[in-house]
Formats: structure tokens, sequence, C-alpha cells
């Protein structure tokens, strides 16, 4: 897998994936686009999610919704790298159960989500879950 990031001018780069999908990254706050490590939790958040649905699909889930909301909490010395992040994910559906989402997110925290394993090197990840009938 490979990847490319151009400066394009004052903090604002874009990155540029194996499969020809750009990413404006602002390194000035976030103010015109995700910051790089915005980039992370995004990550993170996809690689978890994916997993998660894919997981209760598999276990004949009648999922509706995933939504995972995430948060990280950065040291306060140079360089600020993330200490802890929290996954809350909210799975909507019909019916699901309550043991098979505990499953699957354990599964994806634990096995199968490569970006959590390899902040999980550095960083505290912990993660919880609801579920929602949907509206």
């Amino acid at each position: 897998m490979q990847a490319q990031v151009k400066w394009v001018g004052d903090e604002m780069f874009m990155g540029i994936s194996e499969s020809g999908h750009t990413v404006v990254m602002d390194a000035n706050g976030g103010k015109l686009g995700p910051s790089p490590l915005e980039n992370v939790l995004l990550s993170l958040g996809g690689c978890s999610s994916v997993d998660v649905v894919s997981i209760l699909e598999k276990a004949r889930q009648d999922v509706q919704g995933c939504v995972v909301e995430i948060k990280g909490t950065r040291v306060d010395s140079v360089p600020r790298l993330f200490s802890d992040i929290h996954l809350h994910f909210v799975i909507s559906g019909n019916n699901v159960s309550e043991k098979h989402v505990e499953r699957a997110v354990a599964l994806s925290a634990d096995k199968y989500c490569s970006v959590a394993l390899m902040l999980n090197k550095a960083v505290n990840i912990t993660h919880d879950f609801e579920i929602k009938e949907p509206v």
C-alpha cells in the first residue's frame, strides 16, 4: 500500500491514496479540512465500524445504523500525542442482541481493526456501546 502527501500552500496538505482518493488536511487547527490527528481518529472509527457492522451482519443481526463517537485525549507536552481514545458505538436496528454487539466491538478492538491494533501499542483505547431501536 502506498500514499502521497503534497503540500499545497500555507498549512494545507493533500493526501492521495493508492486508490486515487484525495483527502485535504489542514494543520492550522483544522479550519479548512481535518487535521492529521483528526484523520487518525476518523481512520480508527472507520476501521472499527467496518468490522462491527460486518460481524453483526454475519451474526444475522438486523443492523440499520452504526455511528461511532470518538473522543481523543492528548497529552499536554510536545509532541501532543494521544494518551487515550474512547469509542462509543451507537447501533440501531430491530431486536439487535446486546451479546452480539458486545462481541463485535471486542473482536474489532482486539483482533480485526488494524488501526486500533497499531495505536494500542501507545494509546489506551477503550470502547462501549448502546443499542437503539430504529425510529
